[in-house]
């Protein structure tokens, strides 16, 4: 699956992510962060690397209930999960290789 563009604004419900089935990447952040911008091409390259890997891009802040129930602080936060539950954690991944070692763990 490709990258996704922009964050989601309307995260799906910690019930649903839990339900999960195969390896998925939850990204937390923001369109307009810096960070967040800057680890788009590592994320690109990891996903051309992991296709199969399902891709859900939420957007994050303060009283967001999903970001706040994974115990989210910076952007981005790289949530890599395997059947719903988190096998690891990026925070502000600056190069492609910690984020393709996540994925070859949840593939």
């Amino acid at each position: 699956m490709p990258t996704k563009d922009h964050y989601l604004s309307d995260a799906p419900p910690r019930e649903e992510i839990d339900t999960l089935q195969g390896p998925a990447l939850l990204e937390f952040g923001t369109d307009w962060c810096g960070y967040c911008q800057r680890a788009q091409p590592a994320l690109a390259q990891a996903f051309a690397s992991y296709p199969g890997v399902r891709h859900i891009k939420v957007e994050d802040g303060s009283g967001r209930p999903l970001g706040r129930s994974f115990r989210v602080k910076l952007w981005p936060t790289l949530v890599f999960l395997r059947d719903g539950r988190e096998v690891s954690r990026l925070v502000r991944p600056s190069d492609a290789a910690p984020i393709l070692e996540a994925m070859a763990a949840i593939a």
